[in-house]
């Protein structure tokens, strides 16, 4: 072999180096038409990373869409949806991947417009630097802050300030210095605290990849430099050990081991470890990573942990040094960026995903608003797409977390609408309201058992729901009285009746709506723990409510009625005249008329009225709650 081949790496060689080079995930995010787009085309292309059918390709489509005059648009290489190309704005996050000698890259591009602040939450919420672009011909804008607000909310310690475009201002330092000092005083009361600002030009190349020696004046790196070497690690040994388990590995009867990404800290076999939120002790017995059994394990790794007892766990738990165990709560201080078209209610009822865990939650109260433009805190009752809040958090029960400033895994979250599964919101935890061992329900001497035992029934709840003028209060008296007829022990909560007392300070918002529900569920709860047979007829027109107030109960205590009539039946009945007064608009968000119903998809007994007396519906409701008609 001569000299010249023994210097040239072997294939091996060659990926183990690329497998060692750190791996930096960042955004570029600013203003429309601040550059984004460009920015990252002129490092793909300049990288060298481009393959030739992608160049040939961009070349071609730069002379088809002709926005830079027969020039290279590099744009084009991130903006690939038509309606990107066609309105020459960023919508959706554009993910590209490129490396050089020294580092790999995960780099998103976000969009700009403020519509799309969801998708740039998105691009943000796993990336450790971001790149914020400002046009030097505009300065700082309204969605310069607004970008800058949301990097710093959701924990990006590093931005470059790309002061882009400065061809157009002839390399004017000036003009850099002053939008340089503007961001840095606005990035100190966001809390960003390492920022590196550099002019550029995307376009013409200027400080790209190379000095610009049409800006002697600027003596920093330049971007690629300035990528390669910043240091976005956090100092080693700070953080405890944390593995949020993600799967139970049960391959045989004589092997059980828990697997997970390590999110924080290093352990070591035999080190003394908890696991939450039940707080069990034990120790590690073992440690497998991809490479076979290992002492032990650090942050980022894929792992599957051994413990020295047989400890209960399951996906969602926490494995943690047992010397500095995260808290256990289950109520919360959190900032929620709200991504759906529908709004934000306090009371509604979500899923919340939180490291590998998924559990029932709904926002208790809305401390405020954020304008994220202008950071003033405003009062809110709900909270709308885009837009970011601060409030109370509920969880149906108690788990571990850390605050996101200390733990991204720990700490973030997102909101999964129950009905949709679809992803309506994200967050980020503040701090516990309550720990959780304090906030157990207090258990009675005397039980529900014994209670309704005394009076010879099963307690129930009976759920009456539809439309205004449906015959939900006449049927749920009649069953009553039947009931009482009969010697069991009832009791009626009707929706007129409440609002005289209980919720005389609510109205008939969307928002109101879901606290009336909350509150009388919980009344009812009550009741039922009482021993009592309690008959609830309300409106009640969204679906996530009643779903929420029968998770309130135990299976078979909780029927929900359906009283089905037709919206024309209830308007020719309209005792009180309420249809014809929200028809001429004197009464808002009327349900049927201006306020939407949402009849239950599976109803425990369903009442079709045009086609039953009303005698045939009381039967049919006493048929099956006493069990004699299981198939009503």
């Amino acid at each position: 072999m001569d000299a010249g081949a023994a210097a040239t790496p072997s294939i091996a060689e060659y990926l183990q180096q690329h497998e060692r080079k750190s791996l930096l995930r960042f955004i570029t995010c600013g203003s429309v038409d601040d550059g984004k787009s460009t920015l990252i085309g002129r490092l793909l292309h300049d990288s060298k990373r481009l393959l030739d059918d992608q160049l040939v390709t961009l070349k071609s489509d730069s002379r088809r869409f002709g926005t830079q005059n027969g020039e290279i648009d590099f744009a084009l290489l991130v903006d690939g949806l038509a309606a990107e190309r066609e309105q020459g704005i960023t919508i959706d996050v554009a993910y590209r991947f490129f490396d050089t000698a020294q580092r790999k890259f995960i780099v998103a591009d976000c969009p700009g417009h403020e519509q799309y602040t969801r998708n740039m939450a998105t691009g943000a919420s796993t990336a450790d630097l971001a790149i914020v672009l400002v046009d030097a011909c505009k300065g700082l804008l309204t969605q310069t802050r607004r970008h800058s607000y949301i990097v710093s909310l959701l924990g990006i310690r590093h931005v470059i300030l790309a002061v882009n475009k400065m061809d157009l201002v002839d390399y004017d330092q000036v003009v850099f210095e002053r939008i340089a000092e503007e961001y840095r005083q606005l990035a100190r009361r966001f809390g960003i605290a390492s920022v590196a600002c550099l002019p550029l030009s995307a376009l013409q190349g200027d400080n790209v990849m190379a000095a610009s020696s049409r800006m002697p004046w600027y003596r920093g790196e330049n971007l690629l430099r300035l990528l390669e070497t910043i240091d976005v690690s956090r100092p080693e040994g700070k953080r405890p050990f944390r593995l949020p388990v993600q799967w139970v590995n049960r391959p045989n009867q004589n092997f059980r081991g828990f697997s997970g990404l390590v999110a924080s800290g290093n352990i070591r076999v035999g080190d003394e470890v908890i696991v939450l939120p039940s707080a069990t002790r034990t120790r590690l017995a073992g440690v497998i990573n991809l490479q076979g059994e290992a002492d032990g394990a650090g942050e980022g790794e894929a792992i599957t942990v051994i413990l020295a007892d047989e400890v209960d766990v399951s996906r969602g738990d926490v494995i943690a040094a047992a010397d500095h165990p995260p808290e256990v709560a289950d109520q919360f201080a959190a900032h929620v960026l709200w991504m759906a078209d529908a709004p934000m209610l306090p009371g509604r009822g979500y899923w919340l995903k939180i490291g590998s865990q998924t559990v029932g939650a709904q926002v208790t109260e809305i401390k405020h608003r954020i304008d994220v433009n202008s950071q003033k805190l405003l009062a809110a009752k709900r909270i709308n797409l885009n837009e970011v809040a601060y409030g109370n958090l509920m969880l149906d029960h108690a788990i571990a977390f850390e605050t996101y400033a200390d733990n991204r895994t720990l700490g973030g979250f997102i909101l999964i609408d129950r009905q949709s599964n679809a992803t309506v919101g994200c967050g980020t935890i503040d701090f516990a309201l309550r720990r959780a061992t304090n906030i157990h329900w207090h258990q009675l001497e005397i039980g529900r058992q014994a209670r309704a035992a005394i009076k010879g029934q099963t307690p129930s709840c009976l759920w009456f729901t539809g439309l205004s003028g449906s015959g939900k209060s006449t049927i749920a008296n009649l069953v009553d009285r039947r009931l009482h007829a009969m010697g069991y022990h009832t009791y009626i909560l009707d929706g007129d009746n409440v609002r005289h007392g209980l919720n005389k300070d609510l109205g008939f918002t969307d928002e109101d709506r879901v606290e009336n529900i909350r509150r009388v569920a919980e009344v009812a709860k009550l009741m039922v723990d009482a021993g009592l047979i309690v008959l609830v007829s309300f409106i009640s027109p969204f679906r996530d409510e009643r779903r929420m107030a029968r998770e309130l109960f135990d299976d078979n205590e909780f029927l929900e009625v359906y009283v089905d009539t037709p919206l024309a039946l209830c308007e020719q009945r309209d005792p009180k005249g309420l249809y014809r007064r929200a028809r001429a608009g004197e009464i808002p968000n009327f349900t049927g008329i201006s306020s939407p119903y949402e009849p239950p998809e599976h109803a425990d007994i369903h009442l079709p009225t045009a086609e039953l007396t009303t005698e045939q519906s009381v039967d049919r409701v006493i048929s099956r709650l006493l069990g004699r008609d299981s198939h009503s």
